[in-house]
Order: structure tokens, then sequence, then C-alpha cells
């Protein structure tokens, strides 16, 4: 009996898992679609760039490559969700971190390194894109001391369901 109950527990946790992870890609493509209608080159993080998504994967046809200026803090930079580059002036116009069921505070981290630490990064618009129900979470990260410099970035907090709604 204790198996079957260790067992059940095991199945709805890699079906959480599973469905998280399915939600994290779907948003990510619906980004990434939405960024090449609008004209962007997109890079897809360097980590998600094989996950399928209707059997493709996220990274086909997207940037293999971070503008140069976005080199400096490559390392934590190349790790945003997706990323939305004028191809013109090589520069971010828009980075959105998808916080499905992840810490908060370690899309923000990343968003500072783009915004604060590379050249191309300065000026872009920055998204927290996450469920509705996380609105008070987000909030909450956005308003600890160590993020003070976040309120001049302009952060913005992007529900799912007004993504999905003006996605189109």
């Amino acid at each position: 009996d204790k198996v079957r109950q260790e067992s059940a527990a095991a199945q709805r946790q890699w079906a959480a898992e599973r469905e998280s992870d399915t939600s994290h890609t779907e948003i990510q493509s619906w980004l990434r679609d939405m960024g090449r209608s609008l004209g962007y080159a997109v890079w897809i993080a360097s980590n998600d760039r094989g996950r399928l998504h209707q059997g493709v994967p996220l990274g086909d046809g997207c940037l293999t490559q971070l503008p140069v200026g976005a080199q400096a803090g490559a390392e934590a930079v190349k790790l945003i969700d997706v990323v939305w580059v004028d191809a013109a002036t090589q520069s971010v116009a828009a980075a959105f971190e998808v916080e499905h069921s992840t810490s908060i505070y370690s899309g923000i981290v990343r968003m500072l390194d783009l915004a604060l630490g590379t050249e191309v990064g300065a000026k872009s618009t920055l998204f927290l894109v996450a469920p509705d129900n996380r609105r008070d979470e987000v909030a909450q990260q956005l308003r600890r001391p160590a993020f003070s410099r976040v309120s001049e970035l302009g952060i913005r907090y992007l529900p799912y369901s007004q993504l999905q709604q003006h996605r189109e």
C-alpha cells in the first residue's frame, strides 16, 4: 500500500513537472513568434533552444549568438528566455523571462545583468512573464531592497492571460 502511495505521488509530481515544462515552452514559443512577426531577430535561451514545441525546436530560425554588445554579461544573459533584437541596430528591444514555476528573483537578476551589464540592453523593455496567480509574488520580489534599481529600469509584469489575449 505504501509503495502504491509513493508511486502515485511520484506520478503526480512527474505530470506536474511535465505540464510546467510544456507551459513554459509554449509561452516561449508565443513570444518567439510575436517577436518574429514584429520584425525582430529572436534569441531563445541557450538551454531551451532544443526544447520541442509542436515537434519543432524552439531555437529553429532564431539567433545563434547574442549581439556583440551583450557579450559582457553573456553567461547570465544567454539564459534569458526570449530576447527580441533590432536587426538594424543590434540592440535589445525587449527581453522576457518566463517564470512559470521557478523563482522570480532569478529572472530579475538576469534582467539586471542585461540592463546594467551590457551596452545593448541599457534601453530595452524588460518583462517578467508569469501565470496570473503569481502577480503578488512578482510584485513582492520587485519591491525587495536588493532590487532597488528595478523601478528605474521599468521591469514589467506580463500575466499569461494578457499575453494570450493580445498575442494575435
